[in-house]
């Protein structure tokens, strides 16, 4: 079992469009993938677990996954929960 704490940057913390890339990235891993807050503890796998979970900017979320990747998996979903992606985003004119 590997675990990593990341804080999230994203200013509007881990809404629909960070949420879905998440989901999708774990979905391509046989690990177990769950995300932990303050606020309980969901499976990566699930769009609605993620979504419902709230995360916000400031959050230090906990990544676990236990299995045979989980050391990609791991370091794959701490990027993307620590990605700001307002940052990365290119505004429309």
């Amino acid at each position: 079992m590997k675990s990593e704490t990341v804080k999230v940057k994203n200013k509007n913390g881990i809404h629909m469009r960070p949420a879905v890339e998440l989901v999708n990235k774990a979905l391509q891993f046989a690990s177990d993938i769950t995300l932990e807050t303050v606020l309980g503890k969901v499976n990566t796998k699930s769009i609605l677990e993620v979504c419902m979970l709230g995360i916000t900017n400031g959050t230090d979320v906990i990544i676990t996954a236990d299995g045979p990747d989980e050391y990609e998996a791991v370091a794959v979903i701490a990027e993307i929960v620590g990605r700001d992606f307002e940052k990365n985003s290119v505004k429309e004119s």
